[in-house]
């Protein structure tokens, strides 16, 4: 039972980002900003996104239960706040440079957390590779909107 109220507690914590980034929708302002052609429609990111928050959330549990991936629970706590504040930041107050540095900010807290938790959770840091991928495709994306709108 502690095990499963422990899943819970980094459930919540997750869908508490998500629900965070969720209230800035990408809008009428989104849709007018250059793109580049590998932009995937806006219906591919609900889905993307909730199979990796409980990626998210099970990795951060893994850790949790090793004990020792402390260092890891830093990173994957951090990253959890850089990746609420980047809607917040891009769609929400449109600063895409500014989101930039959030996103760059994020993949490193995303590989920090893969190499901190694979000697003690490797199953954690196999679940944050899908989550490494998306997101370092999304920063391409976001530097390739920051060029293309100056």
């Amino acid at each position: 039972m502690k095990n499963l109220l422990s899943l819970v507690v980094f459930l919540v914590l997750t869908a508490g980002a998500a629900a965070f980034g969720a209230q800035f929708m990408p809008g009428q302002w989104y849709a007018a900003l250059a793109k580049p052609a590998w932009t995937p429609p806006n219906s591919v990111f609900g889905p993307v996104w909730s199979v990796l928050y409980i990626a998210i959330a099970v990795a951060g549990w893994l850790a949790w239960r090793s004990r020792t991936a402390g260092t890891a629970l830093a990173f994957w706590g951090a990253g959890l706040v850089l990746n609420a504040a980047w809607s917040m930041l891009f769609f929400g107050r449109h600063l895409i440079g500014v989101a930039l540095l959030d996103i760059a900010l994020l993949l490193a807290t995303i590989v920090g957390f893969v190499v901190a938790a694979w000697p003690h959770a490797r199953l954690a840091s196999i679940l944050f590779l899908p989550y490494l991928a998306w997101v370092g495709y999304a920063t391409a994306l976001n530097v390739a909107i920051w060029r293309l709108n100056p």
